[in-house]
């Protein structure tokens, strides 16, 4: 694996890493009434649009984490919408 790829994924897995204590925050006090839907509406969708971009490049560090990030954005938005609806 050359220095480039393990970078993409050292780099990818920081950024994703870092939603787990919010998804982590949310399910325990089961509010999300300080995030901002519209922030986390866009960023899920520029993050797919990430992953999009990832496959057409054929480039699996970013497609991986970005698909795990989805999933934690997309968890953060459900229980915004669930817990503070």
């Amino acid at each position: 694996m050359s220095t480039t790829t393990m970078l993409g994924y050292f780099a990818g897995f920081l950024t994703t890493i870092s939603f787990l204590p919010q998804v982590m925050k949310i399910w325990k006090s089961r509010s999300a009434s300080d995030l901002s839907l519209g922030m986390f509406s866009v960023f899920s969708v520029g993050v797919m649009c990430w992953l999009v971009y990832g496959f057409l490049l054929q480039e699996t560090p970013m497609i991986f984490w970005n698909a795990v990030t989805l999933v934690l954005a997309l968890t953060i938005l459900v229980m915004k919408i669930k817990f503070d609806s």
